[in-house]
């Protein structure tokens, strides 16, 4: 089975709310994207897009310029991408509202996420925002509305009172604002055509759905990232859908950030699992309905959440899903395939950090970081909490008072001063690697979150056991010496 009929558009998704990647290092990855199979992209610009005027104060530090944009949009071309920008109008919104001059759009006081949609001015604020996107996009053929996850609609005071009439619902109110959006989208860029995340529509009643107009409107995006999903739900979900009047649905699975919030290192075979999945729904649901599959790789769960695993270290997940689909399965053939795309012995995480983890870009960022993920707090652990030496005669109280047998200093510092030695060394390289790729604010955050707390707790032991070693005080019984005089 291969994948063309089923799936004819592959997009790889780049979510740019955390880590967005120097355009330098998307110059390296699109043509890569393309050889697997990739023929778009999803990029979900967030705080990333350079807005003007009133916006401008959406920009995040490091936002791509104007240029930036235009030269990712030209790399795109020369690796045969099509590019769908997505831009958030409803939920997940917190890039805005978390601002003072639009705090008061949300739903809700205390939860920034979701948009009011009773407020005139939320629906201009959400028009120049796509106006802004769309004129450095011109000729898109889509655009993606996001509109997942609103958490607390309905919720907020004037929905509450809205509520109160017996003819609204809910429902209603969601599917109005996603009408008002795409109307916009539809009115004032003719050609291009609305997408939207499904998860709002799924339990609204059929007849419902189909009497907003709104599947005249937008198209679907089906999302679901587990790696059990369930095929006959998923097919009737589609068969529903199709009854209530979209002409087109798209799938969206995950190469990446779906499986943690603070995940470092990518499972690729969750993945691989996912994929197949939708390969069964897309061949044992209604015929020429989807468009296209979105590989999604989240870098957050929301605004304000931690990092999950960096793209270069997705990679060979993307890879393996990407071939999967050309493919149409997951065999050995592909397998090898896919390790030669990426210049590795085994698609099997890359537990080492030499000359043969890898060719593609960014490889030596994906080796480094499984290496620190795999082993420095291990590491560190095994040293400050299960070495004899350490428990026995360094334990934190003896450290608080400088007091260590003057012996146990050669049976400790020596290895302590070796495993500092050794990653300090790899976290210099992963630096050095990191800035490449990425800008500084990523790497502070990666860093910090992933390798300071165990560097700082070995560099502390270390430390400790210096200041120990110059007072040395000799125990004066079975116990220490309490500092009375004799």
């Amino acid at each position: 089975m291969s994948c063309s009929s089923l799936f004819k558009m592959r997009l790889v998704h780049l979510d740019l709310k955390g880590a967005p990647p120097k355009v330098s290092y998307l110059s390296e990855v699109f043509p890569l994207f393309h050889a697997l199979g990739a023929n778009g992209l999803l990029i979900e610009y967030e705080d990333m897009f350079p807005y003007e005027g009133h916006l401008k104060v959406l920009r995040a530090k490091y936002a791509y310029s104007p240029a930036e944009v235009a030269e990712i949009l030209r790399l795109a071309r020369l690796s045969q991408l099509e590019v769908i920008p997505l831009v958030q109008t409803f939920g997940h919104m917190e890039f805005v509202l978390k601002h003072a001059a639009f705090a008061h759009l949300r739903e809700v006081a205390l939860f920034p996420n979701t948009l009011n949609p009773h407020e005139a001015e939320s629906l201009a604020v959400v028009k120049a925002m796509i106006d802004q996107i769309l004129e450095l996009h011109r000729g898109a053929q889509w655009l993606h509305m996001g509109c997942d996850e609103v958490y607390f609609l309905g919720e907020g005071e004037t929905s509450k009172q809205w509520l109160q009439q017996e003819q609204n619902s809910q429902a209603k109110l969601c599917l109005s604002h996603i009408r008002a959006v795409a109307s916009h989208v539809l009115a004032q860029h003719p050609g291009t055509t609305p997408l939207v995340w499904d998860d709002m529509l799924r339990d609204i009643p059929q007849d419902q759905l189909k009497a907003s107009g709104v599947p005249q409107m937008v198209e679907p995006v089906l999302w679901d990232y587990g790696a059990d999903l369930d095929v006959y739900c998923k097919v009737l979900l589609m068969e529903k859908y199709q009854e209530c009047g979209f002409q087109r649905l798209w799938a969206a699975s995950a190469f990446k950030g779906a499986t943690g919030a603070s995940q470092a290192l990518t499972p690729v075979e969750h993945h691989i699992r996912n994929h197949m999945q939708w390969l069964q729904v897309a061949d044992s649901g209604p015929v020429d309905i989807l468009q296209g599959i979105i590989l999604t790789g989240w870098q957050r769960y929301d605004h304000f959440s931690v990092l999950c695993e960096l793209l270069p270290v997705g990679i060979p997940s993307l890879a393996a899903c990407l071939q999967l689909l050309v493919h149409g399965g997951f065999t050995e053939h592909v397998k090898l395939k896919v390790e030669s795309f990426l210049g590795v012995t085994s698609l099997e995480m890359m537990d080492a950090v030499s000359e043969g983890a890898g060719s593609f870009p960014g490889s030596d960022i994906h080796a480094l970081i499984t290496q620190i993920s795999l082993h420095l707090r291990s590491s560190v652990d095994a040293l400050l909490e299960r070495n004899r030496y350490v428990t026995g005669w360094f334990s934190p109280y003896h450290r608080r008072r400088k007091l260590i047998h003057p012996v146990m200093i050669q049976h400790i510092q020596p290895e302590a001063l070796s495993l500092l030695s050794r990653w300090s060394t790899l976290v210099q390289q992963l630096e050095v690697a990191l800035q490449l790729a990425f800008y500084p604010d990523t790497i502070e955050e990666w860093l910090e979150e992933n390798v300071h707390p165990s560097m700082q707790r070995l560099q502390g032991l270390v430390q400790d056991l210096g200041e120990a070693a110059d007072h040395q005080p000799l125990p004066t019984s079975p116990g220490w010496d309490t500092g009375q005089d004799p």
